[in-house]
């Protein structure tokens, strides 16, 4: 799959430094910029993939930045300039450890410590008598402690984030402040576009003046679970999967092929045709989202283009 970019190895004017997470590759230049390029790397369970999925790079970094301008009169970000399809640059932030994840139904992980007999998750209560997808009587918020690459991002509750000095007290309200803000905001823009948003995380960052702003990706699928909002009433009464739109069917096929990042399992082999439908689903996921046709951008020489876009903008 050449037409994918999997590594970046740049070199860009006033570079001081290079952070490569599991998906964005974190760039910082002078006069405090940040540049973030969106790679075509597949996480699931915390692992990489081995193989690159065509166009999710863009298509991740395209629904964050639409996002982000969609949410900025609620609450502030990093964003001020996207120069290439997989790139966003913008103000350098100190990241809070914590994930703030918000769930508005129980899905997913919460969906399967809830089968486990578990009734509290990151110090909140999960009311007795819910069958998996069914909505929280309001969305509750269930942080994770964010993990270098390789670990597996951890359950806290905020009681722990405020005990162990993670966050102050005065930050972590705010936090959660916008969370909620955002989380609103982005239920309301998925239901014009027939959608359900199901729960998602966001990441925050102080800038060198101490004030709080989104950082990295929002109401992407990678960060997001979305269902189909027609048919999912009916789908609950008659006890069937919901029709979901986020990364969980790439989960679900490395579940079937017995991965779940657990020591000592391997990552299944991923043929080219798995690749292409993978691609494909993200596509979908794009057009869903943003309720706009995907443009493919010339991918013949990714690195190339990135290269020449970002020093264009630099000038």
């Amino acid at each position: 799959m050449s037409n994918t970019i999997i590594v970046t190895d740049f070199s860009f004017p006033g570079q001081k430094s290079v952070y490569h997470g599991k998906v964005r590759e974190v760039y910082t230049l002078e006069n405090n910029k940040l540049l973030m390029v969106a790679t075509d790397r597949l996480s699931a369970f915390d692992v990489v993939m081995p193989k690159g999925i065509p166009y999710k790079g863009q298509i991740l970094n395209q629904i964050a930045t639409q996002m982000m301008r969609d949410t900025e009169d609620l609450v502030p970000n990093w964003l001020t300039a996207i120069p290439d399809p997989n790139v966003a640059i913008g103000e350098a932030c100190e990241p809070f450890k914590v994930e703030m994840v918000i769930r508005g139904y129980m899905s997913g992980h919460a969906a399967r410590e809830y089968k486990a007999g578990k009734r509290i998750l990151c110090g909140v209560e999960m009311p007795e008598g819910m069958s998996e997808n069914d909505k929280f009587p309001q969305p509750i918020i269930t942080p994770a402690t964010k993990a270098e690459m390789g670990d597996h991002d951890e359950d806290i509750s905020r009681e722990d984030i405020l005990k162990r000095g993670i966050v102050s007290e005065a930050d972590y309200l705010q936090l959660e402040d916008y969370t909620r803000k955002l989380f609103q905001r982005g239920s309301e823009i998925a239901a014009k576009r027939g959608l359900i948003l199901v729960d998602t995380k966001y990441e925050f960052g102080k800038t060198k003046d101490g004030k709080i702003v989104l950082i990295d990706e929002i109401h992407t699928p990678d960060s997001s679970r979305y269902f189909y909002a027609e048919g999912y009433e009916e789908r609950q009464k008659n006890n069937e999967p919901q029709k979901q739109l986020s990364k969980e069917f790439v989960r679900q096929w490395l579940i079937q092929n017995g991965f779940q990042g657990l020591e000592g399992q391997k990552v299944p082999f991923m043929s080219d045709e798995y690749i292409e439908t993978v691609s494909e689903r993200y596509i979908e996921l794009y057009e869903n989202i943003t309720g706009e046709k995907f443009v493919k951008a010339d991918v013949s020489n990714i690195h190339e283009r990135i290269e020449k876009n970002v020093l264009n903008y630099l000038k």
